[in-house]
């Protein structure tokens, strides 16, 4: 079975937001409203419930080839952001139900008829994705369009971006794809390209990379995420610690009662 992925390069996202119309539509995920932030026109603001794809709106510095202090010197950079599908997953690690599974391509589903609405993946993701939904408190996010991938389909914001910045397909195959993007960018001038793959990471590497300019954070891509359950270990180890103190203690204090 192909191991899938993501590869979503915002260096040729253009902000139309048809991926999360998609997304909407073939989920039947209900709407966020149309709310004017006052800022620029991302009216679903951030991952959610509601929203499993959302095009973030990245103010961006000098392009290439003009002044420093001329008012095209900014731009406005786009990205869609999704679920990063992490191969160590917090969410996963801390369900307590069974109801998130790791799926034959690789991706994290959440079965909204297992949730019991606990909340312990909501704050286990690194990446802040997972919401539960006010109405009845279950979690959700992406999907990764499981469904559509059990029919050979690819995940319905990757069928309809007009520039192609949503890529799917093998996660080796887009890896080498998005090195050889980067090299072509680099080439033409942008030095502040990188590719986001966080596989030295706690997380072990995503299902969702990212061709990024300049500093990843602004993308809700943070540098070095990390799966709480990597602190269990100290934190048994402490308790296993305090606990032997605690019996050669009452050892101690019982052989000197005795005396």
């Amino acid at each position: 079975m192909t191991t899938t992925a993501f590869l979503t390069d915002s260096t040729l996202c253009i902000g139309c937001k048809a991926c999360e119309v998609a997304c909407k539509e073939w989920n039947q995920i209900p709407g966020d409203g149309f709310v004017w932030s006052g800022q620029s026109y991302d009216n679903t603001g951030a991952l959610g419930h509601a929203t499993w794809r959302h095009v973030k709106f990245v103010e961006q510095g000098a392009v290439p080839g003009l002044g420093g202090n001329s008012p095209e010197a900014f731009s406005w950079g786009f990205s869609s952001d999704v679920c990063k599908h992490c191969e160590n997953a917090g969410c996963l690690e801390a369900c307590p139900t069974g109801a998130i599974t790791r799926t034959e391509f690789g991706g994290v589903f959440i079965q909204p008829d297992v949730c019991n609405g606990c909340g312990y993946c909501v704050v286990a993701c690194p990446f802040g994705v997972v919401e539960k939904d006010p109405r009845d408190g279950r979690a959700f996010k992406c999907t990764f369009c499981y469904d559509r991938q059990k029919d050979g389909l690819k995940p319905a914001c990757a069928s309809v971006c007009p520039t192609e910045s949503i890529k799917f397909g093998d996660i080796d195959t887009l890896r080498a794809t998005a090195h050889d993007r980067i090299r072509e960018l680099n080439d033409s001038g942008f030095r502040d390209v990188e590719l986001y793959d966080p596989v030295e990471s706690s997380v072990g590497g995503t299902h969702a990379i990212f061709i990024v300019r300049g500093d990843a954070r602004t993308y809700n891509l943070p540098p070095e995420p990390e799966v709480p359950t990597i602190y269990l270990r100290k934190g048994w180890t402490s308790a296993a610690i305090a606990g032997a103190l605690m019996i050669a203690g009452t050892f101690l204090a019982f052989l000197g009662g005795r005396r």
